[in-house]
């Protein structure tokens, strides 16, 4: 582990950076994570740093952090086990984020778009989000509703439609819809 990460405490689902001058180093290094409070900050902030657990998981891979459970460090292993068991199917959005991630892109959650990632090619505040992505398992079920209903709530958002299928390697599907 590199002695320039940032240290991350594990609180159930989340990863908190506490130290408000590594929070905003580590943000504005990718735009991960979101301040405390904070939705889309514009200048340095006065916050903690709240990661999810792909985030997380990607950090601690890449060696940007070390996390902690109390004061027991813990590693990548143990944090996928976490993972999996709060988040619904971990591995395969894992396997996605971490491919988008170093593929350039900043990927954040989108949830509230009804869709796994929101993703910018240059970051958020810098340009809007081009593309919502749901997350699929290649032999999972996908109905024609699920198409079209995605594919109309990215469009009333004015974005791109992207499913990404897992099985063992990732493809991208786009959707463009056409009024």
């Amino acid at each position: 582990m590199a002695s320039s990460s940032f240290k991350a405490q594990l609180h159930g689902d989340k990863l908190v950076v506490w130290n408000v001058e590594e929070a905003n180093r580590l943000y504005w290094s990718g735009f991960f994570g979101a301040p405390l409070g904070i939705e889309k900050p514009k200048k340095k902030f006065n916050a903690p740093l709240v990661l999810d657990l792909l985030e997380g998981a990607y950090l601690l891979e890449e060696g940007k952090i070390e996390v902690f459970d109390g004061e027991r460090k813990i590693g990548l292993e143990e944090l996928l086990k976490v993972g999996r068991e709060k988040v619904q199917h971990f591995d395969e959005k894992y396997a996605v984020y971490r491919d988008l991630r170093k593929r350039g892109f900043v990927v954040l959650p989108g949830i509230k778009y009804g869709a796994d990632f929101i993703v910018y090619e240059r970051g958020p505040g810098l340009e809007h989000a081009p593309f919502l992505v749901r997350v699929l398992k290649k032999e999972g079920n996908l109905t024609a509703e699920d198409v079209i209903s995605f594919g109309r709530l990215a469009t009333s958002v004015r974005k791109k439609a992207v499913f990404a299928l897992v099985n063992g390697k990732i493809e991208y599907v786009g959707l463009e819809w056409r009024p």
